[in-house]
Order: C-alpha cells, then sequence, then structure tokens
C-alpha cells in the first residue's frame, strides 16, 4: 500500500494525497517519510505550477499516531535523546519543505486537521476546508505544549495573538464555520465539493505568469518574517523590477486585455 499518493488530475496541476486513512493520516514515520519524498519529487517538477494537499478518508492529518508504527529511519546504535532528536528534526521539516516549494500550496482540508496535522495546514499558501472538517491543537490535550511544527508562529499571523492563544491553550476544537469566520481557511464548501474547488482555485492560478506567481509566494512567505515595511517595498520592488524587465509579460497582458482574450505568458 502507498502511504503517499501523487497524481494529475488536470494540466500543470499535482495533488499530493495522504493515504492511510484507517489511521486518519496520522504523522507516523512510514507516512511521513514518502510524503517527504513526494514534496521533494514535485517540487523539482517543472511541468507542475500548483500543488493540492490532501487526505484520504475522514481524516486529513491527525497529528501524532498514538498506536504502534516503525521507527525513524536510519537510528541504528543511536541512544533515546538522539533518537528523538532524529525523529523531531525529520517532523519539523514538514512545513518548510512545504514553504519551499516554488508552486503555490493549495490545503484541501477534506477532515480532522489536529496536532502535527493542523500545523501542517498552516505551511500551505491557501486553506479551502470541507463543511466537516474541524481543527486542534492537540498538543496540549496530551499534556504537553501546544507549540510544534511552526504553529507559535504562524497560528498568530494568521488569526492573531488572542484567537490563537485562545485555540492553543484550551485545546477545543475549531468547527470549519469558525475557521472560514476567523480567517485561519479562505472558505468551507460542501465535503463533495472540495477537490473540485481546490482544483478550480488551482487553474485560475496557472492561469497567470509562472515566474510572476512563484515570485509572489517567495515575497509573501519572507514578507511574514520581515520587520518593517521598508524592507518589504524593497523587496518587492526588486522583484516586480526584475520580472518586468526579464519577460513581456506586461506587454502580453495589455495586448490580450485591447483584444479579448486571456493572456498567454511565455515568461
Amino acid at each position: 500500500m502507498s502511504y503517499v499518493i501523487v497524481e494529475k488530475p488536470i494540466a500543470n496541476t499535482t495533488v499530493i494525497r495522504m493515504n492511510r486513512p484507517e489511521r486518519m493520516n496520522s504523522m507516523a514515520f512510514e507516512m511521513v517519510g514518502p510524503l517527504h519524498d513526494a514534496i521533494e519529487e514535485v517540487a523539482a517538477d517543472n511541468d507542475t505550477h500548483c500543488v493540492i494537499l490532501t487526505g484520504t478518508g475522514r481524516g486529513f492529518c491527525a497529528g501524532a499516531d498514538t498506536q504502534e508504527t516503525e521507527p525513524p529511519p536510519n537510528i541504528e546504535g543511536m541512544t533515546l535523546t538522539r533518537i528523538a532528536t532524529r525523529s523531531m528534526t525529520i517532523l519539523a521539516d514538514l512545513v518548510p519543505a512545504l514553504q519551499r516549494m516554488p508552486q503555490p500550496v493549495i490545503c484541501a482540508i477534506n477532515g480532522a486537521a489536529i496536532g502535527g496535522g493542523m500545523c501542517l495546514t498552516l505551511g500551505a499558501d491557501v486553506r479551502i476546508a470541507a463543511e466537516s472538517a474541524y481543527f486542534r491543537a492537540a498538543g496540549i490535550n496530551n499534556g504537553l505544549t501546544a507549540v510544534e511544527l511552526g504553529m507559535s508562529f504562524l497560528l498568530p499571523r494568521a488569526i492573531g495573538s488572542s484567537r490563537a492563544f485562545e485555540l492553543m491553550l484550551s485545546g477545543r476544537d475549531l468547527t470549519a464555520a469558525e475557521a472560514a469566520e476567523i480567517g485561519l481557511v479562505s472558505r468551507t464548501v460542501p465535503d463533495d465539493d472540495l477537490m473540485n474547488e481546490a482544483l478550480a482555485v488551482a487553474s485560475q492560478i496557472n492561469g497567470w505568469s509562472t515566474q510572476g506567481v512563484q515570485l509572489t509566494k517567495r515575497a509573501m512567505w519572507a514578507g511574514l518574517e520581515t520587520n518593517s515595511v521598508r524592507a518589504a517595498i524593497e523587496l518587492e520592488s526588486h522583484l516586480q523590477l526584475f520580472v518586468r524587465l526579464t519577460t513581456k509579460n506586461f506587454e502580453e497582458a495589455t495586448r490580450a486585455r485591447k483584444e479579448g482574450r486571456p493572456p498567454v505568458f511565455a515568461d
């Protein structure tokens, strides 16, 4: 059985599907390893301009696997403390790996996004949730901390600090409807419409300049870590000039508007 499925249902869009439904796609190493491989493989695919990350079954990703699973790879001869560090290092790179992908990542949240699964959604650029989906910062429920895999950095920036504190400290469930209300997801859709909606967003993104889209993603993530508007503007100015001067995209956009047709950007 393949724990991660990679498919290309439409041109230029690749779906990465976590496929361990009997465990609600929990973060066992037998799934995390193939997920890392899939992210790396798709990131290097020049024919993929947009990525959709989703899960199989009733869970998007249930976070830590509480049942017996395979150990992390390459731990022969290690002490327990070193194994723990190796394990967390593998898990902790999932969110940065999604951010590093040149393509925009749309997270189609088909069900429960719990603990590390909720963190995983925060690594995506766009989040769309099925109406049955829900979120929980579950570390606190398990007697641990709620901070993991970038949650303390990304969640306050997505929904504000007060809401982030409340969710992380209370350990309560956040419904898809409330997630949309507070801006954690872009929208909610009926469960059966989730993938079609994600594909429609991907197709809209794919209609624009691939270079323009990818550099916009990079600037947006950099902006989250930039500490002044002047620094953000400086980066934006260089990126805008770079695309303007090294492509004919602006001329094509102007020509297409005059001719009443969609632009075809050659970058």
